[in-house]
């Protein structure tokens, strides 16, 4: 839904974006746009569809919020206060008027991504205060649709934090420990705040949400939440955990026999993505494509997420996860556990090439963007139409 607000503002500093990185495609310009407006002037219907938290004001954050904003004598809470942190399609300043013209065009990707709380309390209280009593920080972002999810995580970390502490303070994780508890990326998982390692248990609840038969039972249900939205992922797993705890009927428990063999999936696709791309024509380069990150020849390897492999190249999970969500179609219930109809790595050699192929020409059908790539649910059902099909042809084989 595209919409544009105009409203005033004190002061206003643009800051461009320190890299000019052009890609195939298109080039991309992140900017940022600082300003300090006064309360009374924030327009009370900015999109809060792309803020991953619930806003609840009668906890002790809303409150303090409250506090700090209606004790106008202080007149600090411009500084007390982190402000509202906004994505955009594009921000445009008139030094005449002092006012700001702010267009938000993709509810998805435009709106309010961290401030829910102060923008809540400051709707809340607008009418009790007068002009030149309070004002706030807002900080608007242009350009970042590409890199949306990982800003918003990044940008929202206490929400997520306080779930995964609190799961793991009641041990709702010892079902995946258990399982790879002896693989060699264990100790690099981190599950709560302050844990040592790089590998966020969330991210391993939004790959595994991708093989959830139960909740994505066949083509028409797509698990692309795990792309568009990690933090649901894991209180999804949570939410299994406290209704289920650890009998058959927990989703993540008949998954249990095949957990190590979906990391190692996802690790067997990223290592061999510009090997799957290059093998599905002549005269690719892999390194050109909008997303891909290349390694310099002076910077040390990158390395694959669970396994730690050497790598030349690194790919958006825009491209990733849709095709590993694909082999959700290569499994099967029996016994009340989930199990592969055939090895997931064979297939994966096999229809390696075809998928990463189908994936890169509908990024570029979608102006080169991969994180459009990523959410697009036509592109999770034709995937897993082609591992459906690769299956029954070769099922018929036998």
């Amino acid at each position: 839904m595209k919409q544009t607000l105009e409203f005033k503002t004190r002061s206003i500093r643009k800051i461009p974006n320190p890299f000019y990185m052009e890609r195939e495609g298109g080039i991309l310009n992140c900017e940022m746009y600082i300003m300090i407006c006064d309360v009374k002037d924030i327009p009370r219907d900015i999109p809060m569809e792309t803020n991953p938290r619930e806003q609840k004001l009668n906890t002790a954050v809303g409150k303090k919020i409250r506090k700090s904003l209606m004790e106008t004598s202080n007149q600090n809470f411009y500084l007390l206060n982190r402000g509202l942190l906004l994505s955009a399609a594009s921000v445009v300043y008139n030094n005449k008027l002092d006012t700001v013209t702010v267009k938000f065009e993709d509810s998805e990707v435009h709106g309010d991504i961290d401030g829910g709380h102060t923008y809540k309390v400051i709707q809340e209280m607008q009418d009790k205060l007068n002009y030149g009593e309070q004002y706030v920080k807002i900080e608007i972002l242009t350009g970042v649709e590409e890199m949306f999810q990982e800003l918003a995580a990044a940008r929202n970390t206490s929400i997520q934090v306080q779930d995964k502490s609190i799961a793991e303070l009641e041990k709702r994780f010892q079902l995946i420990k258990e399982v790879i508890e002896k693989e060699p990326y264990f100790k690099n998982i981190y599950f709560k705040e302050n844990d040592k390692g790089e590998i966020d248990v969330s991210d391993i609840l939004a790959i595994l949400n991708m093989f959830n038969l139960n909740r994505y039972p066949n083509l028409n249900e797509t698990p692309s939440i795990s792309y568009t939205g990690k933090n649901n992922c894991l209180r999804y797993y949570i939410e299994m955990h406290r209704k289920y705890a650890n009998t058959e009927q927990n989703p993540y428990v008949k998954m249990k026999h095949i957990i190590q063999d979906i990391l190692k999936l996802y690790d067997q696709l990223e290592i061999n993505m510009k090997g799957y791309y290059c093998a599905g024509g002549a005269n690719r380069k892999y390194g050109a494509i909008k997303g891909i990150t290349m390694r310099k020849e002076a910077n040390p390897p990158f390395y694959s997420k669970f396994y730690q492999k050497e790598m030349d190249y690194l790919s958006p999970n825009g491209f990733l996860y849709p095709i590993l969500g694909a082999f959700r179609a290569l499994l099967k219930e029996k016994d009340g556990f989930y199990e592969w109809k055939e090895d997931p790595f064979a297939l994966m050699e096999r229809m390696g090439p075809k998928l990463v192929s189908g994936t890169i020409d509908m990024s570029r059908e979608l102006g080169n963007n991969p994180n459009a790539t990523g959410k697009n649910k036509t592109l999770w059902m034709n995937l897993y139409m082609m591992i459906m099909m690769e299956t029954m042809r070769e099922t018929e084989k036998e």
